[in-house]
């Protein structure tokens, strides 16, 4: 039965894993061909290809520590678990903060308010994507840091008292959990605000069609509709995503069971897989490109 169970789970991370490759590459390959056609790619774009290729390099990370720490425990040495752990606190980090920065682009392009605050933010918006990213690389400095010590005191080679080494990797394991977890709550609540502030946008917006006479379904209301409806995609797939983390970060002390793991990493692989899907159907330009390949297929 745990044979059974084990052999549907490597299938179904296996399936997330080659679907999930096919939505990021193809976002990638779209954006870049018509990057090459037209000579110029959009902020949105740009945002979109560089979350493609952070989200490809996170599902091949997560494949590789699938297979090493299922497959071939043998193989994961603890050189290659650092290596594994550093690409994926990278691939994590951008894969989770581009999409934040996607929210937050979304935001000050659509939203309308009158605070002059919130106007010479939208007139910067590039700036401010490109500030929130470069001030997000502490979180991900700092835990590369903390990790790699973890990593380097549980080898052989660290030289000292091995009460004291303990205490020292239970702290640092609290850091880095620390660290992680605030990486992730941070771009949770900016995302959840953005949302907050295009609902918020959406319904002045409505007052005033209403008050003018003019139908609710306008431009300007769809758009609101469809940035919202990727904000809340992203939302909902990182509230799966961070507790199966947590439960697979802390699952080689508490839960030695190898089931509950390889759930945590099926329901984690999710992530960047489904919502890429999302962002294609949401996306005209790429919906359109997905509608034609499947046609030509059928074809």
């Amino acid at each position: 039965m745990l044979t059974l169970l084990s052999g549907l789970f490597s299938i179904l991370i296996i399936t997330e894993f080659v679907l999930g490759s096919f939505a990021n590459g193809f976002i990638a390959v779209v954006n870049c061909t018509d990057w090459v056609k037209r000579q110029k790619m959009s902020s949105a774009d740009r945002i979109l290809t560089a979350l493609a290729i952070s989200r490809i390099s996170l599902l091949w990370v997560m494949l590789m520590n699938w297979y090493a720490a299922m497959l071939n425990p043998a193989s994961f040495s603890l050189e290659a678990r650092l290596l594994v752990h550093v690409a994926w606190a990278a691939s994590n980090h951008f894969s989770i903060w581009l999409a934040t920065s996607l929210s937050i682009f979304y935001l000050f392009k659509i939203a309308n308010f009158s605070s002059l605050i919130f106007l010479r933010l939208k007139w910067r918006v590039k700036s401010v994507v490109v500030v929130i990213l470069l001030g997000s690389l502490f979180f991900l400095v700092f835990q590369i840091a903390v990790v790699s010590m973890y990593e380097k005191i549980q080898t052989k080679d660290f030289k000292g008292n091995v009460t004291r080494q303990t205490k020292l990797g239970s702290i640092l394991h609290l850091s880095s959990m620390t660290i992680f977890t605030l990486a992730n709550f941070v771009p949770f609540a900016i995302s959840l605000t953005s949302f907050l502030l295009l609902i918020f946008s959406l319904r002045k917006h409505l007052k005033r069609m209403q008050s003018s006479g003019r139908r609710s379904q306008d431009p300007s209301t769809k758009v609101h509709i469809r940035a919202m409806q990727t904000v809340i995609s992203f939302l909902f797939v990182l509230v799966g995503y961070f507790p199966a983390l947590i439960v697979t970060i802390w699952s080689s002390k508490w839960l030695p069971n190898k089931l509950i793991l390889l759930l945590c990493k099926a329901i984690g692989i999710m992530y960047p897989s489904s919502h890429s899907f999302i962002l294609i159907w949401g996306n005209k330009k790429l919906r359109k490109a997905l509608l034609s390949f499947v046609w030509q297929l059928r074809c």
